[in-house]
């Protein structure tokens, strides 16, 4: 088994981190630059920056927070958020990214991840991908896909959408959990297992964590890499403290 890693992530508005519960209310958690150097000095593996509403107010990323955090971390940097073409591509990587996510624009067009594939290779494309328990409408898996920031539904099944999205060739899956997400009751497992038996892809679990006991099940499920945001920018828990539970647990960590 590859090691797991454990990530990080700068929920960004504004210019500032910011951290809710199921993508509302949010609340400043602090400066994204010096996060990242806290980050990338603790043992982070990677580090994940998502402008959160660069696509619900049709707007570009914010470029110069991206290089700002780029100049201070020596450890992978995806960045997503109003991502809209080849081109919005090329300039983050310029900008000091590693990786690229898509997601709302990836659901208005999907062959938006089949241009960036073959420009790029799959190494650079992650899928992030916001999903919730159906509601007001039926879907094969039960998850639906939602866009612009978990604000409104699709309808369309978050599996179907998964492995389709593989099949166009993104390198891996940020699974972020709405229902999950800022509630630190644990990550949702179903949605984890339901994506790993739809695809082979590496997977990365988003949404839920709350101690050090949350993380072991998620790889058990099925998960590949462990997000999480709110409990280490306020201090609850540690990537140490985290990685030594997976350690105790039998799983390999970096």
């Amino acid at each position: 088994m590859v090691a797991v890693r454990v990530i990080p992530c700068l929920d960004v508005d504004g210019g500032r981190v910011v951290k809710g519960v199921k993508f509302a209310d949010l609340k400043d958690a602090g400066d994204p630059v010096e996060l990242a150097r806290r980050y990338g000095e603790s043992g982070a593996d990677e580090l994940t920056f998502l402008d959160v509403t660069a696509s619900s107010g049709d707007r570009e990323t914010v470029h110069d927070v991206v290089r700002a955090c780029a100049e201070e971390v020596f450890i992978p940097l995806t960045v997503g958020g109003g991502i809209r073409s080849v081109a919005d591509v090329d300039r983050l990587l310029r900008d000091g990214a590693d990786k690229v996510s898509v997601n709302t624009s990836a659901v208005k067009n999907p062959e938006l991840i089949s241009e960036i594939s073959r420009h790029f290779g799959n190494q650079v494309l992650v899928l992030s991908l916001d999903a919730r328990r159906a509601q007001g409408t039926s879907t094969e898996s039960g998850f639906e896909v939602t866009t612009r920031g978990g604000r409104e539904g699709t309808g369309r099944c978050a599996i179907d959408w998964i492995r389709e999205a593989a099949d166009r060739g993104v390198g891996e899956v940020l699974l972020n959990s709405i229902d999950a997400d800022g509630t630190r009751e644990g990550f949702d497992l179903e949605l984890i297992r339901a994506a790993r038996a739809a695809v082979d892809v590496p997977l990365i679990a988003s949404g839920g964590a709350g101690k050090v006991e949350h993380f072991a099940p998620a790889v058990e499920a099925g998960a590949d890499a462990l997000l999480a945001a709110s409990v280490f920018h306020f201090g609850t828990l540690s990537i140490a403290e985290v990685k030594d539970a997976l350690r105790k647990d039998g799983i390999e960590v970096r």
